[in-house]
């Protein structure tokens, strides 16, 4: 939808894309979602990042309701939700992944295991494989 206070949208992908999931705390969700087999709320909270409930409650409803993740109480637990990607959200994996080629690439401090980055360097299709079948689990 074209905001009429701002300039036409001008069909940039960019654009679409981070009216979706545009911005940091978005892109940490979905890279614990893909990468790091967070699924709960406190997870998220936990994971050292610093972002707040207010923050997270609200990338969590915007990215469920940008179809890129999926809420649903958990079987064992009621009284929690469990968050997991949708198709489109697992579509994002191979930006995701370029990502963390790029990031290791040219920062000197980011932490991608060696097998890992290793991996996505010789081999991407298993890689991805590997990571779509630890998300159906």
């Amino acid at each position: 939808m074209v905001d009429k206070k701002t300039k036409d949208w001008s069909g940039c992908p960019v654009r679409f894309g981070m009216s979706q999931f545009g911005d940091k705390w978005s892109f940490l969700i979905i890279r614990d979602l893909m990468f790091k087999g967070r699924q709960y709320y406190h997870e998220f909270i936990d994971a050292g990042e610093g972002i707040s409930t207010n923050i997270l409650a609200s990338r969590l409803a915007d990215l469920e309701n940008n179809g890129i993740i999926t809420k649903r109480r958990d079987p064992q637990k009621g009284s929690r939700y469990l968050y997991r990607l949708t198709k489109k959200g697992v579509d994002l994996m191979p930006m995701m992944l370029a990502m963390i080629d790029w990031s290791e690439k040219y920062d000197s401090g980011t932490e991608v295991p060696k097998r890992f980055i290793d991996q996505l360097r010789n081999n991407p299709d298993q890689l991805q494989q590997e990571i779509i079948e630890n998300l159906s689990n």
